[in-house]
């Protein structure tokens, strides 16, 4: 039995909010870097407003744990735990990299995706996934945070007949480095993690009891030293 899940995402330029009641899926996004903590709230009122319901009504909250920019993931999971804590919801939260990958899926159907995000500072927020017969994502190469030259270096040895999608912001940004791969790249279009491909995700967490309480959620930035000295007073 599939739950009743709403989803939404603020950790790249893109503002989603997507809420799953069966098969049904009710989504709202845009790209507005400077302008998530104006439109995050209106958006969920929307998906909730069309779909006849309210946050009470729903199983789970998942968002977007990152990676991405560090204010938009604050962003993102500050609002998720207050609305999942007001109404008593557990938590799931989703990578952005396996939103990008899902994504891929959904528009076009790709099961083999490399997602990358500029994560600025000359570096890209990276992973592969692999699409399973069951729907789910292998984690061909870990999460990480790596300058795009270190990354093909990494890579030198792959398999050249194998394909690859290509997915996020990280592929424009680093362009000249990135199309050095010995595999064949080709582009999925897809820029951002959208939250309607997260609630997907987040059904199969849901089916397998990964869920968390408000207090024990946490995002991931994959560039924690960093993210401490941002914070004021530290060095």
């Amino acid at each position: 039995m599939s739950a009743k899940i709403l989803a939404l995402d603020t950790a790249t330029e893109a503002c989603s909010v997507a809420l799953m009641v069966g098969d049904d899926v009710y989504s709202r996004s845009e790209v507005a870097p400077r302008d998530h903590t104006k439109k995050i709230l209106p958006m969920v009122d929307d998906v909730l407003h069309e779909a006849g319901l309210t946050l009470q009504d729903l199983d789970a909250l998942a968002f977007g744990r990152g990676p991405g920019s560090f204010t938009g993931v604050r962003i993102g999971i500050g609002i998720a735990q207050g609305l999942a804590f007001g109404a008593n919801l557990p938590m799931i939260g989703i990578s952005t990299l396996a939103a990008l990958a899902q994504g891929a899926y959904r528009e076009q159907g790709l099961t083999r995706v490399a997602c990358a995000i500029d994560a600025r500072m000359s570096e890209v927020y990276w992973a592969r996934f692999e699409r399973q017969s069951n729907g789910t994502w292998f984690e061909l190469d870990a999460e990480c945070v790596i300058a795009p030259a270190l990354l093909v270096d990494k890579l030198a040895k792959e398999d050249a007949d194998q394909t690859w999608a290509t997915a996020g912001t990280g592929w424009a940004a680093y362009q000249e480095s990135l199309s050095t791969f010995p595999f064949i790249l080709q582009d999925s279009g897809l820029l951002y993690p959208q939250a309607q491909d997260m609630v997907v995700l987040a059904q199969q967490e849901w089916q397998q009891g990964r869920t968390l309480p408000v207090e024990e959620t946490s995002p991931i930035y994959l560039r924690d030293t960093v993210a401490w000295k941002k914070l004021p007073g530290r060095e």
